[in-house]
Parts: structure tokens; sequence; C-alpha cells
């Protein structure tokens, strides 16, 4: 007779792999997470998020007060708990089997432990309260830096558990939370930063460089020509590297609206544009292997509307193969799942708003920076993902690229001819007003 876990698994999977049901067994004979009550989290499941935007966003930071700094970290105080609370409802809603699994249970874990700790912090009103609460952010940021490795492992040796549609679902759910709680925790650790600069003060004469268009996180003037040029760069680099320093290298070709500027946070249009790039400049240079000539150029136009910068980005790289089109946002399925899978295992931290580019690396002898001083960039050891080589493939760039450019209300498309080419489609909302696009709120019922 089968323990009683094994029954809540469905006979149409006992019968389909048993070798994955024993699986399942095993995990839920030994990592299933701890009962605790549900009221507590019920009360805060029934709070609204607060959804805001890239304009609000700089609002707290144009003329930085005590008063503005202290209300930015109430509104903090108050968001990372109800946000998380509404995401551990939906990992309770999984099938238990599901949660059961190493990965997923690790995830879980955290997530509860994060919102205990963040629940009961009192409300802020010194500065010095403050700085106590930018000390607990920044240890749960590094805490959480296992999760998207984590979670997608857990996905992928779940696939056959859940229904490809509710896996993608869940997935962009918890990964556009988790965006958009790092994105106000890093936004107020950057505002507070900036209230303890000497150049804060009224008195002293801000710096003039190039520094003084950010606000927080902010960039007030991003520009997507320069993103471009810079992540072209690296994309090209990386491909010498991985192909070696006697591959043809196609061009990157900018036309359209190159003085386009756009209040952004700037490392998200960095990865997303770099992980375009990437695909793009290494199709060409993999299909030019077998072919004569120069390489065929990767076509960058950048168009700018009344509300919207669209940038597209088409290449002749042959196209994207049929048997992966139909899986090609999926973060579970897919032909080359345990190849993704078994990479994953050598990129364990990655965080959620790509924030590589302020990585405090450690010391030449290891030393990491402390992770209770709020006042060092946050290490979001993601240059392990953004600078990975090309055969290192995760499976997951485009699906995460999608979530962050729909995050500030825009889009990502991608439209392939197979044997020819792909063109690439994203569309920036330019003008900061639109909301961040947060998950709906969770049920109230945990199955």
């Amino acid at each position: 007779m089968l323990p009683p876990v094994a029954r809540r698994i469905p006979t149409t999977v006992r019968l389909k792999d048993c070798y994955l049901c024993r699986q399942e067994i095993r995990w839920a004979s030994g990592v299933a997470p701890p009962w605790r009550p549900a009221a507590i989290l019920d009360e805060w499941v029934q709070r609204e998020a607060r959804p805001i935007s890239l304009r609000q966003l700089t609002f707290f930071g144009r003329t930085l007060t005590e008063y503005r700094l202290l209300s930015s970290a109430n509104y903090v105080r108050t968001e990372l708990p109800t946000r998380l609370a509404h995401r551990l409802r939906d990992m309770q809603t999984l099938p238990y089997v599901v949660v059961t699994n190493p990965h997923m249970s690790h995830v879980y874990e955290l997530y509860y432990k994060a919102f205990e700790t963040l629940r009961r912090v009192r409300e802020i009103k010194t500065v010095d309260d403050n700085d106590r609460y930018c000390s607990i952010i920044t240890e749960t940021l590094q805490e959480h830096l296992t999760v998207i490795p984590k979670l997608t492992m857990g996905i992928i040796e779940c696939q056959s558990l859940m229904k490809p549609q509710e896996t993608n679902k869940f997935m962009n759910t918890l990964l556009r939370s988790r965006i958009s709680r790092r994105v106000i925790a890093e936004q107020h650790l950057a505002l507070t930063e900036t209230f303890h600069s000497p150049w804060h003060f009224p008195d002293a004469k801000q710096p003039q460089d190039p520094s003084s268009d950010f606000v927080g996180d902010v960039f007030l003037k991003c520009n997507a020509k320069e993103v471009v040029e810079e992540c072209s760069q690296r994309a090209r680099t990386l491909a010498r590297e991985a192909f070696g320093s006697a591959c043809r290298m196609p061009e990157v070709n900018l036309q359209g609206h190159l003085n386009a500027t756009f209040p952004y946070i700037l490392s998200h249009l960095q990865y997303i544009v770099g992980e375009l790039l990437r695909n793009s400049i290494e199709a060409v240079v993999e299909r030019w292997r077998h072919l004569p000539g120069h390489p065929a150029p990767v076509d960058v136009l950048i168009c700018e509307a009344p509300q919207h910068v669209i940038i597209r980005i088409s290449d002749q790289g042959g196209g994207i193969p049929t048997d992966i089109l139909p899986s090609l946002w999926s973060f579970g399925k897919g032909p080359r799942s345990h190849i993704h899978l078994e990479n994953l295992v050598r990129v364990p931290k990655m965080a959620a708003t790509m924030q590589e580019l302020r990585a405090f690396p450690t010391s030449a002898g290891g030393i990491a920076p402390d992770a209770n001083d709020w006042r060092r960039p946050v290490d979001g050891s993601l240059s392990s993902l953004t600078y990975r080589p090309p055969d290192l493939r995760l499976g997951m760039g485009l699906p995460m690229s999608r979530v962050y450019a729909e995050y500030w209300a825009g889009s990502l498309e991608l439209h392939s001819l197979e044997g020819y080419g792909v063109d690439a489609f994203l569309t920036i909302s330019k003008l900061g007003n639109k909301n961040e696009q947060l998950s709906t709120r969770a049920s109230m019922d945990a199955v």
C-alpha cells in the first residue's frame, strides 16, 4: 500500500512514470514545509498591494527630505510583507507533491522567513529606525539570491505534475512579484544612501556627473542607442571568447531615433536588450561558420512614438528551430529542459532586478562585503548570468526578458522566419507614468 502522501499523486502520473512517482514520494517524505497557522497569513492576503510608477518612485527622491525618506520606508515596510503573503498563498495552492520538491520547499521557507521578519517591523519614525530597517532589507535580499535558480530547477523537475499553462502562469506570477519587491526595496536603499551622502544637503554643491541623472535606481535620461551599443559590445566580446578570436563577427547597425531618452531602471533595459543581442549575434556567428563571406549584420531600429519607444532587433541567424518555438516562452517545458536543469546547477545565485552592474565583488582574499551594510551596493551575483558563456543555456533568458518588459507596461514579441532569421520587438513606455504590472491577488482559500 502506498504511503498516504503518495495517494495524493494522480493515478495517471503514477502509471505514466513510476520513476517520477518514486521521486515525488521521496520528496514528500522528507522535505515537506512545516505546518503554520493560517490566520496571520490570511490577514495579510486580504490586503491589496499598492502598485507604483517610475514617476512616483522618482518623486520620493527629487527633493529628498527626512519626511519623504520615512514615507518611502513605511511604504516599503507595508508593501513587502503584503506582496510576500500573496505569493505564499499561491504556493500553498500548488499540488502538495510539488511544494515538497526540495527546490520548491527551499523557496517556500525563504519566503515565509522573510514574511515573518518583515511583518514584525514597527512603524519607522526616525532616521535611525530607517537605517536598522535597511539592514534587514539588505540581509533579506542577500538570502533570496538563490530563489530564481531553485525555483526554475523545481519547476523543471515537476513539469510532469502540472499543466504547462499552469506552470508558466505560476512562474510569471512569482517572478513579476519578486521583481516588484526588489525594485521598491533597492530603490529605498538607494534613496537612503543618497540621504546620507555629503552632497545631499542644501548648502552643498551637487557633483556634475552622470549619476546626477539618477534618482535612486531610476535613470531619468535612459538612451536606447547607448544601451544597444554597450550591450552589443558585451555580446560580441562573449561570442569572440566562446568561438575564438578568428571567428567572423557580425556588425550591429543602428538607425532611427537615436536621441530618444526616457526614464527607466537602466539594469532592466540592459538585461532585456543584452539577451536579445546575445541570441542574435550568437545565431549569426554559428550560421556563418558554415557559410562563405562576411556575416550579415544585426540591424537595430529605434522608433520614438509619443508614448512609447520601440526597439526592433533583426538578424539573419537562421530563425528559431520548429521544435523550440512552441516552448519559447516556457520556463519548464521544452526538448532541452534536461540540459537547462544541468546548467542551472552552475548558476547558484541570481537577483531579480539584474543588479550585476552594481555588484560588489569579493576581495582577493575571498572576504565578501558585510551583508548588513546597506551602504554597499547590493550583490546581485548576476555576472554569472549576464556574462555566462554561450554554451551555458538556461532556457530562461527570453521568458525572463518578457517578464521584465511587461513589468513597466511594455511588451516583447518575436517573429521567426525559419531558415532566415528573427525579428524581436521591444516596446517601452517612455513617459514613466505606467504603474508596475503586478500579479493578481492570491486566493483566500489554500487548497
